[in-house]
Formats: C-alpha cells, sequence, structure tokens
C-alpha cells in the first residue's frame, strides 16, 4: 500500500494527536476550521483515494434512513431487504455495514454505487467540513485509517511547533 507509512506514522505519533487534538480545542471556531480547511486542500493534492481505499477496506459508514432508501433504489431492492442483507446496528444504535471491506469496493478500488453512496461516504474524511472542533476525536481516530488525515494532523502539529 503506497501510503502505509503515513498510517505508519499515525500509529507512533497516536500520543501526540492525542495532545494535539486537546490543544486543537482551545481554538476559536473559524480558526481551527481554516487551519482544517487549508491543510485538507494541500493534502489532497499528492492523495489519490483511489490508490488507498483503506477507508472502504477496513471501516463503515453509518448509514442514515436516506442513504438506506437511495441504495435500495440503486440495487432494486426494498430497504428491509437491503438492512438484512448488508447491514446490522451497533453499539450506538447506527446502521453499519455487517462485514469489511465494504461490499460496494471493486478490485479497482472504485466504488460500485459511487453516485448513490452514503452520505457519511460523500463527506469523508470530514477535515474540511465546518465546526471541527465537533469532531476532534473522531479525527484522531481517523489518523490510523486514512492516510490524508494522517498528513493533515502532522502538518497541523509541524506548524504549530515551528
Amino acid at each position: 500500500m503506497k501510503y502505509q507509512e503515513d498510517l505508519e506514522i499515525a500509529k507512533a505519533n497516536k500520543a501526540e494527536n492525542k495532545q494535539l487534538v486537546k490543544k486543537l480545542k482551545r481554538f476559536q471556531e473559524r480558526k481551527l476550521d481554516e487551519i482544517f480547511h487549508n491543510e485538507h486542500d494541500k493534502v489532497f493534492e499528492n492523495i489519490d483515494c483511489l490508490e488507498c481505499a483503506n477507508c472502504c477496506s477496513t471501516t463503515s459508514p453509518i448509514f442514515r434512513d436516506i442513504d438506506i432508501k437511495r441504495l435500495s433504489k440503486r440495487l432494486r431492492v426494498k430497504p428491509v431487504q437491503f438492512i438484512d442483507e448488508y447491514l446490522r446496528v451497533d453499539e450506538d444504535d447506527d446502521y453499519v455495514l455487517k462485514s469489511s471491506p465494504c461490499p460496494f469496493l471493486m478490485d479497482d478500488n472504485k466504488c460500485f454505487v459511487y453516485e448513490d453512496r452514503p452520505r457519511a461516504c460523500r463527506d469523508y474524511p470530514h477535515t474540511d467540513r465546518k465546526k471541527m472542533y465537533q469532531i476532534l476525536p473522531l479525527t484522531q481516530k481517523n489518523t490510523l485509517v486514512c492516510p490524508a488525515v494522517s498528513r493533515v494532523m502532522e502538518n497541523i502539529r509541524e506548524g504549530m511547533n515551528s
């Protein structure tokens, strides 16, 4: 995997990332968003998600009712059939995939249902959203899944230390 080194760095810097999240929680909301959005844009100039697909291979998005309806329609099955075949309820009472990798991930790392994918997939890795302060713990977790998030956090930490 081309981006494995980024994930290894995140693993090695897990404690530092936890401390970074504590520091970032004290930032003004707009400033925090600006920092993340700038780093997100820089990092994604050099990241090709189709070369990685670790998110699709290892984790599950949350499926909302609207996602289930849209995907059921796409697959021409009833929502209850879609749920029975692909989903389970997790400890937070959210619908998630029964297994990994995602059943819609193809061999070329493209998504079979890309146009109709869940919102959580559309928004991933969430480093360019507003109100980043709300998801800092999730962002920290995502450093271990997404090389781009690992790079974003590394860049932010380096920027704060210089």
